[in-house]
């Protein structure tokens, strides 16, 4: 199967999150399976000379946006069995940011435009097309209604993924014509609109062949209105072309075993315990082995779950833990986290900066991981945590719902720790809960470490499920 995907961020390139990193392994999943996969990402900025140096110059032409006749560079490089395109407009992509531009909306409306131009270019039709979030979703709208008609598009299929509903692309109506170049008309008729805006993601739900997100339990979730961001009843009159997939990691990339950025790479708890105290060392901490260690990686916003840790942050820290904390976000979770350290200055550590090493070093070092979201469409970090041996403690939803089960102790089961209520005490609970286990109940403990290393998240499975929907189109 010929499958092409677009994307706005793909790893290792260029990436500041999740869809980066899923962009840089599903594809290469679906090509180890045979399929002829190319991905579409543009030229930013932030793409280094060593990339550019492999890349190989294969055309220009010109894409009309509305009134604009833009420029338009295509680069090409192959890895891991994949082609990879990247579309150049200095205009557009040398910026110093990849997203938060004044522009966005013109310059996702152009690249969405572009993917579809060059593909007589390259003398190459795919089956199927996959899109991923809001910047990408007039890839569908644009193919339907300039597209599809055409002798040498004819027959191609749409699949837009929706990897989290919060970021829809919502503008004004006067973009429309303006700026994107389509017929005010699709506004009036309601394709295009919501709440009175222009809604990308909302025309590229309806234009798709299929629609994924990334957890089943999430796919569930967004058709009810506290998780679908207005877009619920959207979802609900098109269920029977959504589909939730889980996410998957990259098992080569996070394996304790070779992770160059450990102190010591390990497959025991012995070395998990050598990292452990090298973390405690590079933050400033100490503790012996019965002080378990809980670490935190990500983004500082209410989305994780931080107004719950906010409220019993003290009563965590009164007992004989450590809180290793890394990630940037709002400034009143980063301040909180300020406070905390000058409070209790001998058992948190605060990094406000965003490091892929030190991350790492976190999920080795760590005993314990907190993801307490208030939404997660799929997550990653706790299946790099299990990856590493730390245990996760999760609130029950989206993606952290369909991986992390909970531990039962006379049963022998689960993998981490969870709680449903989103309310800080019951978080407060189990956070107690799994450090008792940690303190007194070795065997168990190392059951659940022992579990979350063999645990199985790589892409292989996932890749088939996605496979099984293009088939389905």
């Amino acid at each position: 199967m010929k499958i092409m995907f677009a994307a706005s961020e793909v790893a290792p390139f260029v990436k500041t999150g999740g869809l980066g990193d899923v962009m840089g392994a599903l594809p290469a999943a679906l090509a180890a399976a045979g399929h002829d996969v190319r991905v579409f990402c543009p030229l930013y900025q932030a793409i280094g000379a060593g990339w550019r140096k492999e890349m190989t110059d294969l055309c220009h032409l010109y894409v009309q946006l509305g009134w604009r006749n833009q420029y338009c560079g295509v680069f090409s490089l192959e890895k891991d069995g994949v082609t990879y395109y990247f579309i150049d407009n200095e205009y557009y992509f040398v910026r110093k940011q990849i997203y938060g531009e004044y522009d966005d909306g013109e310059r996702f409306a152009f690249f969405s435009k572009a993917v579809l131009d060059v593909l007589p270019e390259l003398g190459w039709k795919p089956d199927v097309i996959h899109t991923n979030d809001w910047q990408t979703a007039l890839v569908p709208v644009y193919y339907n209604l300039m597209f599809a008609a055409r002798q040498e598009y004819q027959g191609i299929k749409t699949v837009f993924t929706i990897h989290n509903i919060a970021f829809q692309g919502r503008f004004g109506r006067d973009v429309l014509e303006y700026v994107m170049g389509i017929d005010d008309a699709h506004y009036r008729s309601g394709f295009m609109v919501m709440d009175g805006d222009v809604n990308l993601m909302k025309a590229a739900i309806l234009a798709s062949g299929a629609v994924t997100t990334v957890s089943p339990s999430y796919a569930e979730e967004i058709q009810t209105p506290y998780y679908g961001c207005r877009l619920d009843p959207i979802l609900r009159d098109n269920s029977y072309k959504l589909h939730g997939i889980l996410n998957g990691i990259d098992m080569e990339a996070f394996d304790p075993a070779t992770d160059p950025a450990l102190c010591k790479p390990y497959t025991d708890l012995a070395g998990k315990q050598v990292n452990k105290e090298a973390l405690l060392s590079l933050c400033g901490l100490t503790g012996d082995a019965d002080t378990p260690v809980i670490g935190m990686v990500g983004r500082l916003t209410d989305q994780k779950g931080l107004d719950l840790v906010e409220a019993v942050l003290d009563d965590i820290l009164a007992d004989d833990v450590r809180l290793v904390v890394l990630g940037k976000g709002d400034w009143r979770y980063e301040q909180m986290f300020l406070d905390a350290k000058r409070r209790h200055p001998d058992k948190i550590s605060v990094s406000l900066l965003f490091s892929a090493e030190l991350a790492n070093q976190i999920y080795a070092g760590s005993d314990l991981f907190l993801m307490p979201s208030k939404t997660e469409p799929c997550g990653l970090a706790q299946m790099i945590a299990l990856r590493y041996g730390t245990i996760p403690i999760v609130r029950e939803t989206g993606g952290l719902k369909d991986t992390i089960t909970a531990f039962v102790d006379y049963l022998g089961t689960g993998n981490g720790f969870t709680f449903y209520s989103y309310n800080a005490h019951d978080m407060l609970h189990v956070i107690r809960e799994a450090c008792g286990v940690y303190r007194h109940n070795r065997p168990a403990w190392e059951a659940l470490v022992k579990n979350g290393m063999e645990s199985d998240f790589g892409w292989a499975r996932s890749a088939e499920k996605y496979v099984e929907v293009y088939r389905s189109i």
